[in-house]
């Protein structure tokens, strides 16, 4: 069976703030930006160099047996190396010192010092690299929420997922290749995906680009996104918020808890189809017919009141 249409990601060059705001965000979908400055790290960030920065730093990461990383049912370990030995080891496609066995894949993702509470911030965990990395001014600073350094073994697939703000993926020195469960899907491999359990998955458009060193990756909210290092990948994650500060969870480090009305009224629709359970099957499917036909009514509305 053929899988879902392919489109590729625009590509737009030399992108300013108010380009970027008024021709590129409002459409809400995938854009690569590219020529954007970004400062020296460019040329600056090869394995040795970040070793030497980073020096003996312990950092947090995931180590797996296989490149195709699954958080649902966390197929990794965690473990800690010093900055400088990860570096070192997720430049390796075969390893001499290893935890799992010597063809295991690494990853970064740079955490806050409080990791329960306090978000990734590449000028606070990493300021010597930070100076070498200009964030772009696209947002207002108090819509900023973090940059998260991520660094990724050759072939490494992360999880595909969604994120509740708005995200420039930055990739310094690499690609962007549904049925969620919470911010994460159950669809893990997109390119050989289970149709027998997924049928619906067909239906689905799939944005793809491939990223060279230097590209921003624009994603909006609430997109799905998988991605893949097709070598050793160097990047930058940068978070802003476009809804009103008190529309977030204030306990979301990571930021990709939903919007605190939409897990009210994910937790009200829980509430309303546990109560169906009390009638009879026939009852259940025609009031949740009903519930689907109003969810459909008042989203169109929506839709045609807000854009």
């Amino acid at each position: 069976m053929e899988l879902q249409e392919k489109i590729p990601v625009p590509i737009f060059t030399e992108v300013d703030r108010d380009v970027f705001l008024r021709e590129i965000c409002p459409q809400r979908r995938p854009a690569v930006l590219r020529g954007v400055p970004l400062g020296p790290c460019l040329e600056k960030w090869t394995v040795e160099y970040l070793g030497q920065k980073g020096r003996d730093k312990p950092v947090k990461i995931h180590v797996s047996t296989v490149p195709q990383m699954d958080f649902l049912r966390k197929n990794f370990v965690y473990k800690t190396l010093p900055f400088n030995e990860f570096v070192k080891r997720a430049s390796e496609k075969k390893h001499s010192d290893f935890f799992l066995c010597e063809d295991e894949s690494y990853y970064l993702r740079s955490l806050g010092e409080d990791v329960r509470k306090e978000p990734a911030d590449l000028s606070k965990q990493f300021p010597d690299l930070a100076e070498d990395f200009h964030i772009p001014h696209f947002f207002e600073p108090d819509q900023f929420f973090s940059s998260v350094f991520r660094i990724s073994s050759c072939g490494l697939q992360l999880w595909t997922h969604y994120d509740v703000g708005v995200t420039c993926r930055i990739f310094l020195c690499y690609i962007l290749q549904i049925l969620p469960s919470g911010d994460k899907s159950e669809v893990l491999d997109i390119d050989a995906p289970d149709l027998k359990r997924f049928p619906e998955f067909v239906k689905a458009k799939r944005y793809e680009c491939v990223l060279e060193p230097g590209d921003l990756l624009f994603i909006p909210a609430l997109w799905f996104h998988n991605t893949t290092a097709l070598q050793f990948g160097v990047g930058v994650n940068v978070f802003w918020r476009h809804l009103p500060a008190d529309s977030y969870d204030k306990k979301d480090p990571y930021g990709n808890k939903d919007p605190v009305a939409a897990t009210r009224a994910l937790q009200a629709l829980e509430r309303a189809l546990r109560a169906l359970d009390e009638l009879p099957a026939d009852y259940q499917d025609f009031y949740g017919r009903r519930m689907i036909h109003l969810q459909f009514a008042q989203s169109t509305t929506f839709k045609n009141s807000h854009f």
